[in-house]
């Protein structure tokens, strides 16, 4: 798909009036930055837009019914955090991961992960972590079961989420969030690769168990283990994956 000019579904129009909840019928109502920059953030890291397809500044414009210019602002924020290339005469490209790269982000993952784990253990009450021993059994079992991998990753994500929230460490939350969006496609991956979903969650209900227990040392260790035995399957099978 490399090369590929994203191509989006807009009918031609006029110049959209600025109102306050004006928009075209059928248009998204995201129009700052902010907003833009998380519309495509998610279509880079469901893969929605795949590595190496080119977005289309005009198109993108007429999309978010925004000028040309905050596209190139938008660009220029995505740029900084790795998710596209701007390309001289090829314009605004989604970023292509090398396999020793990914490798890199997965080490320092496991590092700040298992920290956060740790220190959401040490701030959280016990009980906070009730929910997810509960999600992490027939909840997830079903999912797995019945390969509905979407909705793994909703309910991981939502305890990803928890876990930085209660370390109350901007600092790791920012870099972990940098490093996420870079990985998430692959992640994606990972998870539907043979017998992968399975053990994942059997170290979920581990990491889950230590932390409703009070043990943020052992929390950390077994976060750690968890993400390092991600990058052995993605090692194992990283032929199919990237």
């Amino acid at each position: 798909m490399s090369g590929r000019v994203v191509t989006l579904k807009t009918k031609p129009r006029a110049r959209p009036r600025r109102t306050g909840g004006g928009g075209r019928s059928g248009a998204p109502a995201a129009r700052t930055i902010a907003d833009i920059v998380e519309a495509l953030r998610t279509r880079i890291g469901r893969q929605d837009v795949a590595p190496g397809a080119k977005l289309g500044e005009q198109e993108l414009a007429a999309e978010f019914g925004v000028p040309r210019a905050r596209i190139r602002e938008v660009f220029g924020v995505l740029e900084s955090r790795g998710l596209i290339e701007r390309i001289p005469n090829r314009g605004a490209v989604v970023s292509r991961l090398e396999l020793e790269h990914v490798f890199q982000l997965y080490e320092v993952r496991a590092v700040l992960e298992g920290m956060c784990v740790r220190l959401a253990t040490q701030n959280a009450p016990p009980e906070t972590w009730d929910e997810f021993v509960h999600l992490f059994g027939a909840p997830m079992d079903g999912f797995v079961k019945a390969g509905d991998f979407d909705s793994f990753i909703v309910v991981y994500e939502r305890f990803r989420r928890a876990i930085i929230e209660w370390a109350r460490n901007p600092v790791a939350a920012r870099m972990l969030d940098s490093i996420y969006e870079k990985t998430n496609v692959v992640i994606r991956r990972i998870v539907i690769l043979p017998g992968r979903a399975q053990s994942g969650l059997g170290e979920h209900r581990a990491v889950v168990a230590a932390m409703r227990a009070g043990n943020a040392e052992e929390a950390e260790r077994l976060k750690r283990m968890n993400l390092q035995n991600a990058q052995d399957t993605l090692r194992r099978f990283q032929k199919y994956v990237l």
